[in-house]
């Protein structure tokens, strides 16, 4: 027991010598690594355990390989990972490690190993000695690319594992080979002229692609280099850790050095390693730390008077700030000489320009001379105390001849309509304000169209001239106006206008009259006539009228008045027989003057009211009124039928005398199947030839043509007076029957054409048709069957004729 014991403390204080010498040496020899066995305590008895073997397998390493120590784990020993440093000079293959089992000496033993870098993509990095169990690495390793490997080692006797697989990491080593790199070639930043010390401004970036958790990543920045170097040498200052740009001293100036050029640089190693550079350029922003400054100080001009909105200067100025910016646009104010408000001062489209205008009408005769002070400053307010500039204008105002100004403008006066002629009425007065010349003013009537008034062209006294009328048309409501003028003796006179209102006082200078002329009353039980009574003259002056009917009249008639309406009534007394009556009446206005008015008044027989009389015929004045357009209406009807009566007659009488022609038409096509000699020009029947004309009588247009028009006789619409209804119809019969344009009438009617002539010549020329002897048409049977047709027409022809007056197929009749 006690031996078991102490060999446990053999291995124990074996294996910590190993890892102390490694820790101390230098020797890369020490690279030989056993399989550990595994102490399976709980598993075995002490007197059981295999102390002997535990002793035996061993672990050979160098001292980059354990550096990290052992860690004892449960049931087996975990391995340290091996560390190699990327970018080494080879020779290649070069020599890692070996592999060495415990069983090594008794049987033959194969090495393998497994994993990423060995086996497996990418793969032969790693290779292993399968005899000797020496691993070694073929190429240069790239921690950037990738930083460890993990592999499994193998211990086998043909098949069979002689050991459990063993697990190798290998950490490849950084090494400083890789620089600072920026992740912006050129870096832009902005910084205000006026900015203050200490503004950060920008930040610059780099990164080392080394291992961040050694000095190869550690990077550090500083300024290389500033263009320009004004107004110091120094104006910006860097962060050495993380690189941020702010205004270290003051003084910039965007008119003079608008931008700034730095060169930084980023080294690792915590500044003492590899170096990269990048350019910064910084752009210095404006402030309004300029003033804007008039070109001229000092400007005199000229205005004329009385003009509003009229352009009088132009201040321009200058900014040395950023153009187009509020910082450079400028604003004007007039801080002195504007106090009544004449002038307006705004800003042109350029924004760099005070355009001074009128605003008012300027008089030279109150104040010939501005002096005007004008301040200039921006849109933006300054970022540092500056002075403001300042200009002087002078403005002279240019007298013009202005119109003389009546006084009042518009003058009321009141006068009778008979006022006397040659009265003075009214004085016209106007003022010439050219107080600095000595001119003339002139007077003149301009529109008086009545022509009642003049004016003395120097004093401007009005008179009357002619007789004024209220009632004239010139009149408007009682008021005659007139526009008057007054003008100077310039050269260039000047008119200045001004209104003479004239209002008349009527008096009664006008009689009263009625305005009808004639008046229609019925004869039984008629309506008044109301009569409408007119006086120019205003009130006061025209009614109440009073209306009387002068002697002779009164005997038949009565008039009567309303005294509160201007309309007089007139009727008869009794029944009159129609005609026509004069009807006299004095017509007097509130004022006693008078008119005689004479009315012609036409009675008809009637009752009631009517508009219009109907004439009477003598003999029948006991048939009421309403029969006549009754009889009137009846005659026309009994006209109308009489004239049908006879139309149908005489239609009748033609179709009779039509029957026979009409029966006789042969409407058979004539064809030609042989023939000698000439033919007709009309072969088959042509419907052409059917047509609404003759070659000869081209006005003729249709079957049935109207005489030509001829004068009709009278007929008479209405009776007569005191005529006998017998005799008013037979004198319409008779011009009915004398009137040529009343059907029925003759008319020239157009039958069927045949045509031309034929070149052999008519059929009837085969006997002559001059002689009274009767043709024998039965002779034609004998030429054969294309004239035994023609036989039977003409045979039966000469049979059925009547007489000579009978009309034969293409010809005319005139009825």
């Amino acid at each position: 027991m006690k031996d078991m014991t102490g060999n446990r403390k053999i291995l124990i204080g074996t294996l910590i010598f190993w890892q102390l010498k490694c820790l101390v040496s230098l020797d890369p020899a020490w690279t030989q690594l056993r399989f550990l066995g595994k102490i399976h305590n709980d598993a075995k008895s002490p007197n059981e355990s295999n102390h002997e073997d535990d002793a035996a397998s061993v672990l050979q390493l160098p001292w980059h390989s354990l550096a990290g120590g052992l860690r004892r784990m449960k049931r087996g020993w975990v391995i340290p990972p091996i560390n190699f440093p990327e970018n080494n000079g080879g020779p290649y293959p070069k020599f890692l490690v070996t592999l060495k089992s415990s069983k090594a000496e008794t049987v033959a033993i194969t090495y393998k190993i497994s994993g990423p870098g060995a086996d497996q993509p990418p793969e032969g990095i790693f290779t292993v000695d399968d005899r000797s169990g020496m691993i070694y690495v073929t190429e240069p390793l790239d921690r950037e690319k990738q930083a460890k490997y993990t592999l499994w080692a193998y211990a086998q006797t043909g098949t069979i594992h002689a050991e459990q697989p063993m697990e190798l990491i290998i950490n490849v080593i950084d090494q400083n080979d890789n620089k600072p790199e920026f992740n912006q070639t050129v870096f832009t930043g902005r910084v205000s002229e006026s900015a203050k010390v200490g503004k950060p401004i920008l930040s610059v970036t780099a990164e080392d692609k080394d291992d961040p958790d050694t000095y190869n990543a550690i990077i550090r920045y500083r300024l290389l280099s500033q263009i320009p170097g004004m107004p110091k040498e120094e104006m910006f200052a860097i962060n050495a850790v993380n690189g941020r740009i702010s205004l270290k001293e003051q003084g910039l100036d965007r008119e003079t050095h608008p931008e700034y050029t730095l060169i930084v640089t980023a080294a690792d190693m915590k500044g003492e390693g590899l170096i990269t550079t990048c350019t910064t350029i910084i752009t210095v922003t404006d402030s309004n730390d300029n003033a804007p400054n008039f070109i001229d100080t000092s400007i005199s001009t000229t205005v004329h008077e009385n003009e509003i909105g009229v352009e009088v200067a132009r201040l321009k100025a200058t900014d040395m700030d950023e153009s187009g910016s509020p910082n450079s646009n400028t604003k004007y104010s007039i801080i002195k000489g504007n106090e009544a408000g004449a002038f307006n001062i705004t800003v042109g489209s350029n924004k760099m320009e005070g355009i001074i205008t009128t605003a008012k009408e300027l008089d030279f005769e109150n104040l010939s001379e501005y002096k005007l002070l004008v301040a200039v400053t921006n849109e933006a307010p300054f970022s540092v105390p500056v002075s403001t500039s300042t200009a002087t204008v002078t403005i002279k105002v240019i007298d013009r001849n202005e119109p003389p100004v009546f006084s009042p403008a518009e003058v009321h006066i009141t006068l009778s309509e008979d006022v006397r002629v040659g009265t003075a009425v009214v004085q016209l007065k106007a003022k010439d304000p050219d107080t600095a010349r000595a001119q003339r003013v002139t007077y003149k009537l301009y529109n008086d169209s009545a022509r009642w008034l003049s004016t003395n062209h120097s004093t401007g006294s009005v008179k009357v001239v002619s007789s004024m009328d209220r009632e004239s048309q010139r009149v408007r409501e009682n008021k005659y106006t007139v526009l008057v003028l007054a003008y100077d003796d310039d050269l260039i006179p000047a008119t200045g206008t001004g209104t003479l209102v004239v209002s008349l006082l009527d008096v009664n200078d006008h009689l009263p009259e009625v305005r009808q002329k004639t008046a229609t009353l019925c004869n039984s039980d008629p309506f008044p006539a109301l009569l409408d009574v007119v006086d120019l003259d205003g009130p006061g002056h025209a009614g109440p009228f009073t209306v009387e009917l002068i002697e002779g009249h009164k005997k038949n008639w009565i008039v009567k008045t309303n005294s509160t309406s201007n309309v007089a009534a007139l009727y008869p007394k009794q029944n009159l027989p129609p005609g026509n009556y004069n009807v006299t009446m004095m017509i007097y206005d509130v004022g006693g003057l008078y008119k005689d008015s004479t009315l012609v008044v036409e009675v008809c027989h009637c009752q009631g009211g009517v508009d219009a009389c109907l004439p009477r015929s003598k003999g029948h004045e006991d048939i009421p009124s309403f029969a006549t357009p009754l009889l009137v209406s009846v005659f026309g009807l009994l006209l109308l039928l009489l004239l049908l009566l006879l139309l149908l007659l005489l239609l009748s009488r033609r179709r009779r005398k039509e029957a026979p022609l009409l029966e006789d038409l042969t409407r058979d096509d004539l064809f030609c199947y042989s023939e000698e000699g000439g033919g007709e020009d009309d072969r088959d029947y042509d419907l052409s030839q059917l047509h609404r004309g003759l070659d000869n009588r081209p006005e003729v247009f249709s079957t049935d043509v109207f005489p030509t028009v001829q004068a009709r006789p009278g007929y008479r619409l209405q009776i007569q007076a005191n005529e006998d209804v017998c005799n008013f119809i037979e004198h319409n019969l008779q011009a009915a029957n004398r009137d040529p344009t009343a059907p029925p009438y003759d008319s020239l009617l157009v039958f069927d054409y045949e045509g031309g002539s034929s070149e052999v010549g008519s059929l009837s020329s085969i006997q002559s048709s001059d002689s009274d002897v009767d043709q024998d048409f039965e002779s034609l049977n004998q030429w054969g069957p294309c004239f035994g047709r023609l036989a039977d027409l003409y045979a039966k022809g000469r049979e059925e004729e009547d007489d000579d007056n009978q009309t034969l197929p293409g010809k005319s009749e005139l009825f």
